[in-house]
């Protein structure tokens, strides 16, 4: 076995010019920068191993040749990592149980710090969180070949959006709001539903909207409801009807014409039948005008009244007793009106 011992020769090809034995190891050995080593004649065993109680550790592969680049494994002293480095910038670094790419202080399994590309399937087997919770949009863009949509965060307005094109918030579509508000864009969108079969379709508070396209483009540019149906001439195979509204007694009853056609009041003192509110030539009714259980209450009428003779009619005063104004709205200001009293 070798002892100890220290050997020195001049330099040249196939030479070791020092070397130093301790125990049986080589502990120090100073190759000639032309010597070759013949890899068949070296045994590494089971493993490498560089040691070292302080200083960062190294090992570099340098290629001088043209387009070539610099690789090492860096070992900094005291980071508690280690870096695989490309032409002097870290591209991977390895921490606890992390990886990071582009990120030397990774805190996830993978953490990536640049752009990435998958060119085949992405599977993720639980939660994908888009974002960080910083303030920034977030965003999910489909590349197609012809247009391109995106699924994002618009972080301004901070509702969810879905729109054309690649940036959020341009040609929004779709857009939902922190209420569960969802907003259609304007333009030339359309909203279709594929299927109408009467079991499946669109629904309103949960009801299943029956209504055909052509039903509902009845309706098309209307402001109120009937607009469409009485717009031409009609003819009706059923009873139409219209509500009687009560009208509160008093000293002075102002008749609103926009509630109803029809009134009832039951006269409890002498009443002026003021001008009415909102009456639009055109419309016509009855007003049925009932004594209560005393009677000879009386009524007297504003200058919009108009009766035959210009002479208001005098209502019967008996208890109980019915008499009925019909009128007709000639004009914002006159009704013309006739009385038929003490109906029973």
């Amino acid at each position: 076995m070798l002892s100890n011992f220290l050997v020195t020769q001049s330099g040249g090809t196939d030479t070791v010019t020092t070397t130093m034995i301790l125990d049986g190891t080589i502990a120090n050995a100073d190759v000639a920068s032309d010597a070759a080593i013949d890899v068949s004649k070296i045994n590494l065993g089971n493993t490498v191993e560089m040691e070292t109680s302080s200083g960062d550790q190294i090992f570099e592969m340098d290629n001088n040749a043209s387009n070539s680049s610099n690789f090492q494994i860096q070992n900094g002293a005291g980071n508690a990592r280690t870096d695989l480095y490309l032409d002097g910038s870290a591209i991977i670094t390895l921490k606890g149980q992390s990886v990071g790419i582009g990120d030397t202080s990774p805190s996830y399994a993978l953490d990536v710090n640049d752009t990435g590309r998958f060119t085949s399937d992405l599977i993720v087997g639980g939660n994908l969180t888009v974002g960080d919770g910083g303030a920034e949009d977030q965003k999910i863009v489909f590349d197609g070949n012809a247009q391109d949509f995106y699924v994002g965060l618009d972080d301004t307005t901070d509702d969810l959006v879905i729109g054309l094109g690649s940036a959020v918030g341009t040609t929004a579509a779709i857009s939902i709001n922190e209420d569960q508000d969802v907003t259609i864009a304007d333009g030339a969108i359309d909203f279709d539903v594929a299927s109408h079969d009467g079991t499946n379709g669109l629904k309103l508070g949960g009801t299943l909207v029956t209504a055909s396209a052509t039903e509902v483009n009845l309706l098309d540019g209307k402001t109120a409801i009937g607009d469409t149906l009485l717009g031409t001439a009609q003819t009706f195979t059923a009873g139409q009807r219209g509500e009687i509204t009560t009208l509160s007694p008093g000293a002075t009853v102002t008749i609103d014409m926009a509630d109803s056609n029809n009134f009832t009041l039951t006269l409890d003192q002498a009443t002026a039948m003021a001008n009415p509110s909102n009456d639009t030539a055109g419309q016509s009714g009855s007003i049925f005008m009932i004594q209560d259980g005393t009677g000879s209450r009386t009524a007297s009428w504003g200058t919009d009244w108009e009766f035959a003779g210009g002479t208001a009619p005098t209502l019967t005063t008996t208890a109980s007793a019915v008499d009925r104004v019909d009128y007709v709205i000639r004009s914002s200001s006159s009704i013309q009106a006739v009385a038929t009293l003490n109906l029973s």
